[in-house]
């Protein structure tokens, strides 16, 4: 299981991923209410890991704008690996 640090930025207008340091900033059209941007936040994160959003588990700062996430069945090389990937493809 790997772990990841993200930064979140809510209600963006233009969504995506970007390395920042040892961390994700990942930036989600939803509005910070309800559960709202952290269900996004989870579904964007796996779908840049290509993994089922059930294998995302938020684990610290449900109400922050800084969270940890739980990846299930990959290592932290290939997390680091997809996330550079994802990041990649969007600064396209």
């Amino acid at each position: 299981m790997a772990r990841v640090a993200v930064g979140v930025k809510p209600g963006s207008k233009r969504p995506g991923i970007a390395l920042r340091g040892d961390g994700v900033e990942i930036r989600v059209a939803a509005a910070a209410r309800e559960g709202a941007a952290n269900e996004a936040v989870r579904r964007a994160l796996a779908s840049a890991l290509g993994v089922p959003p059930r294998d995302v588990v938020l684990t610290l700062g449900a109400s922050s704008r800084h969270k940890v996430f739980e990846i299930a069945g990959l290592s932290a090389e290939v997390l680091r690996t997809r996330l550079t990937a994802a990041a990649d493809e969007e600064s396209d």
